[in-house]
């Protein structure tokens, strides 16, 4: 009797101690699952495309093939996607638009061909910011009469990109999330203009905390995913922060709730573009990170700041524009002036959004300070 006993409690124990293993194991699965984390290529040839997913396959689980050669390039584009997805990598592809016959064609047969290892189109990039920063340029182009106030210009930026040929092609063609963009400030009209997914940019000397505030803020209130993409620091050689900065970037955006983690990687001046060893080592180092939790620290925002309705103040400095178009204004001073004391106070605890009925804010955040509050 004490036999069969003594042979049941070892039978127990070895069953919890595999549930207990299998439940680690699921839970690191489940974890790694969750996020997306990857390189950016830009070359033009299947042969740097390859060393390159080479390089990273044991660590990163997404490839992003922002390559305007291959954009137009089909042979060469379901090469890579093909050597990709053949690496367990799950994919994204870059087009800046659809004027060749066999694009729209080839966003038909995706999914056939790749399956959920496809996630989706980053189409055209920087919308909004590219719109804050050279609009009289395309104005003098082709975009007709200017708006004649900050209302009118937001209804024209998201009007305009929701009935974008390119853009509903993309919408039309594959199901969520499927478009997927990378900006670095104006993300809240971004989501409003149609994008799933948007990757805040981390580079320059921009504030990562200031858009992380943004970018989770306009995801968090319309349901959209958001992520990051590490950018050129500097405009020449290296292009890229460190390594330690680059690891440090990625955990701060990982525990404040971003998806998608990528690093651009362009222009080619080494063989594997501008990556060197310290930035793969880092993404190394954050892949087993978010593989066993171990620095897992989640934030979640119970603050937020609201802006004024379509006032698109680029927010970078105190006198920034707005819509592109517009000087700085009073507001602007008093936006700046409360956002820097609230982000100091809150640090990634505070959300920034705008003002819009369509959206709920007393069920998700207990504090909302608005742009004209008086904070002592």
């Amino acid at each position: 009797m004490k036999k069969h006993l003594i042979i049941s409690i070892f039978l127990v124990s070895i069953l919890l101690s595999s549930i207990v293993v299998a439940s680690i194991l699921l839970t690191n699965d489940d974890r790694i699952n969750d996020y997306f984390v990857g390189v950016s290529f830009g070359g033009d040839s299947i042969s740097s495309a390859k060393l390159l997913i080479d390089r990273v396959k044991a660590y990163t689980n997404l490839f992003v093939i922002q390559s305007g050669p291959a954009s137009k390039n089909e042979t060469l584009l379901n090469e890579i996607c093909d050597y990709a997805v053949d690496a367990e990598l799950s994919i994204i592809v870059y087009f800046g638009k659809f004027d060749l016959d066999w694009q729209p064609l080839w966003l038909d047969k995706v999914k056939d061909r790749w399956g959920s290892k496809f996630l989706g189109i980053y189409f055209f990039d920087e919308p909004a910011g590219s719109l804050l920063d050279a609009i009289d340029e395309m104005w003098n182009i082709s975009l007709g009469p200017i708006p004649n106030n900050y209302n009118e210009m937001a209804e024209y930026f998201v009007d305009s990109w929701r009935s974008m040929p390119g853009l509903i092609t993309v919408k039309n063609r594959l199901s969520s999330p499927v478009a997927f963009t990378s900006d670095y400030a104006l993300y809240w009209f971004d989501y409003l203009a149609g994008y799933d997914v948007v990757l805040t940019q981390f580079g320059w000397n921009h504030s990562r905390v200031q858009d992380i505030a943004l970018i989770r803020g306009a995801a968090r209130l319309q349901n959209k995913e958001w992520g990051t993409i590490v950018t050129w620091t500097f405009d020449e050689s290296p292009y890229l922060e460190d390594g330690e900065k680059m690891y440090e970037d990625l955990m701060l955006a990982y525990n404040n709730g971003a998806k998608y983690f990528v690093v651009f990687n362009y222009p080619e001046i080494n063989e594997y573009g501008i990556l060197t060893d310290e930035h793969f080592l880092a993404l190394e180092r954050f892949w087993n990170k978010i593989q066993d939790g171990s620095e897992y620290s989640p934030v979640v925002a119970d603050s937020v700041l609201v802006l004024p309705k379509n006032y698109g103040y680029g927010m970078r400095r105190i006198d920034d524009i707005i819509w592109g178009l517009w000087k700085a204004d009073e507001k602007s001073f008093q936006i700046w002036d409360i956002s820097r004391k609230l982000l100091n106070d809150y640090g990634t605890k505070l959300d920034i959004v705008y003002e819009d009925s369509n959206f709920t804010l007393k069920s998700n955040y207990s504090r909302i300070f608005y742009w004209n509050s008086t904070i002592y």
